[in-house]
């Protein structure tokens, strides 16, 4: 049913840089094979659109070849059989060709979504278990969502030490107010994920905890950051992040400050 249309409508995704099945298995392994066989099906079309008129052509060319030969030649009787007959055998044996080899095109199709199905129920039991961890996770939510914004409004301008020692007081505040949280709570996964702290680096920005952590602040307070960033690394990182959304630079002593405000 795959059509002109549907691959027109793909032709965005398949020019977009991460759509591969590499990054697919980085992000979710379960579909990158989906991935894969959205460019199959598109590759597939663009060849039988090609096939499709070359097989219609010889097919419409052997029954055209029998029927001039049965206009042009009288019907006689060759070997005890009438040239209308051996026509007629001709047409179905054609005939009986193209049911071959739409049983066998039948046969691929059952024998790759067979395949597909037995892929897919290795992972009921995964996605059972995956099923009762996200009802724990919800259980979990309103602890862990507390931490979460405790860090994004009291923790800016500590460093990495005193952080931790800020957390675990407040996990044991929780405790004594029976709040629900995660045991192995982690901050970093709780508030970003790999593909982001990956661009995050490859802008500048240090790939040690308390970097990622004042990257996250960054981006997801509320309000505005002042970075003490005698190394710089705050300013190079922010500069390369915000380059495509024309970021201007300004400061106090600067002529045009009042214009750029």
């Amino acid at each position: 049913t795959i059509n002109e249309e549907t691959v027109e409508l793909l032709s965005p995704y398949f020019e977009m840089v991460d759509y591969n099945i590499e990054t697919a298995k980085r992000v979710c392994g379960n579909v990158a094979g989906l991935c894969s066989w959205t460019k199959a099906m598109a590759v597939f079309f663009s060849i039988n659109k090609e096939v499709l008129p070359l097989k219609v052509s010889l097919l419409n060319s052997g029954r055209h070849t029998s029927t001039l030969c049965s206009l042009s030649s009288p019907p006689v009787c060759t070997g005890g059989f009438h040239l209308l007959e051996i026509s007629a055998a001709l047409f179905q044996l054609v005939h009986a060709s193209t049911l071959l080899e739409d049983a066998e095109r039948c046969r691929h199709k059952m024998q790759t979504a067979s395949s597909l199905i037995s892929g897919l129920a290795g992972e009921k039991e995964r996605w059972t278990e995956q099923s009762k961890e996200f009802a724990v996770q919800t259980k979990r939510l309103v602890g862990d969502v507390l931490l979460a914004t405790a860090f994004l409004s009291y923790s800016g301008p500590f460093n990495q030490e005193f952080r931790s020692l800020l957390l675990n007081d407040w996990q044991k505040e929780m405790k004594s107010r029976k709040i629900p949280f995660g045991n192995n709570f982690n901050l970093i996964e709780m508030l970003t994920d790999a593909p982001t702290i990956n661009e995050w680096n490859l802008q500048g920005l240090p790939n040690d905890d308390l970097s990622i952590q004042n990257g996250i602040i960054v981006t997801k307070a509320s309000r505005y950051p002042l970075l003490i960033d005698p190394q710089a690394q705050g300013k190079i990182w922010i500069k390369n992040k915000e380059c495509r959304n024309e970021l201007q630079i300004t400061s106090l002593n600067h002529k045009y400050f009042r214009n750029h405000l």
